[in-house]
């Protein structure tokens, strides 16, 4: 399984790596916005991706949309301080598969995955 992680903070990209390791995937891409990660997206096969909302220059919101709009399925967990009952909807209406509220434990973590990733 091939996993693309999204967040501008390259120490919670670390912290969501080895959670993934942690439920048996290995090798998963970083990207530090919305801008990079659609373009590895667009160069590369992925099975899942996993996003912050707030980032400098396109947005996670902004990414999923994209992702929505060229069609494709693959299940995008939103990880994130924004916790307003709005945003979970607008996050939802735009394709987010899943959602997780920051800060959260790894095991949180693990059980969203375990929902998307078979080892």
């Amino acid at each position: 399984m091939k996993a693309l992680v999204v967040d501008d903070s390259s120490t919670m990209r670390k912290i969501i790596l080895r959670s993934l390791e942690a439920v048996g995937v290995t090798g998963a891409a970083e990207a530090g916005d919305g801008n990079q990660a659609l373009a590895y997206f667009h160069e590369n096969p992925v099975d899942i991706v996993l996003t912050d909302w707030n980032m400098p220059g396109k947005n996670g919101l902004e990414l999923v949309k994209d992702i929505r709009a060229e069609g494709s399925q693959v299940p995008i967990i939103m990880l994130t301080t924004e916790a307003e009952r709005q945003r979970v909807i607008d996050a939802v209406a735009a394709g987010v598969t899943d959602y997780l509220i920051k800060p959260f434990t790894p095991e949180a973590l693990r059980e969203k995955l375990n929902k998307f990733v078979t080892c």
